[in-house]
């Protein structure tokens, strides 16, 4: 099954949730501010997406502003990091979306037409 991490006031969110129905996608939509996903399953998501740590931060959030993580990061360590983003879901980037194969983070059409093969 499809899962999606995303937040509903989130646009980007929204456009891929309306992208997911368009094209008669099934999926489980989790959202990231209640039940945001624990440090083992962002360090398996991590893995699974064969992405860089910082494309999993909301680097346009108010929050990694306040907290000037811009500067922070560079200087934290991979557990430092993971604990960061598991203790706030605004803090990771979304939507996240999981399927059998694929962990994409952000909604980039082409990508994601791959990923559910649309």
């Amino acid at each position: 099954m499809t899962k999606i991490y995303c937040y509903d006031r989130c646009t980007t969110c929204k456009r891929a949730l309306s992208w997911l129905d368009a094209n008669g996608i099934n999926y489980e939509k989790i959202d990231i501010k209640t039940m945001h996903p624990d440090e083992a399953m962002l360090r398996s998501l991590h893995k699974q997406s064969g992405l860089p740590l910082k494309k999993f931060f909301n680097t346009s959030g108010i929050l990694y502003r306040e907290m000037e993580l811009s500067k922070k990061l560079p200087d934290m360590s991979e557990d430092e990091q993971f604990k960061l983003l598991a203790g706030d879901g605004m803090m990771v980037k979304r939507p996240i979306l999981i399927t059998d194969n694929d962990v994409l983070v952000g909604f980039k059409e082409e990508e994601w037409s791959k990923a559910v093969n649309v």
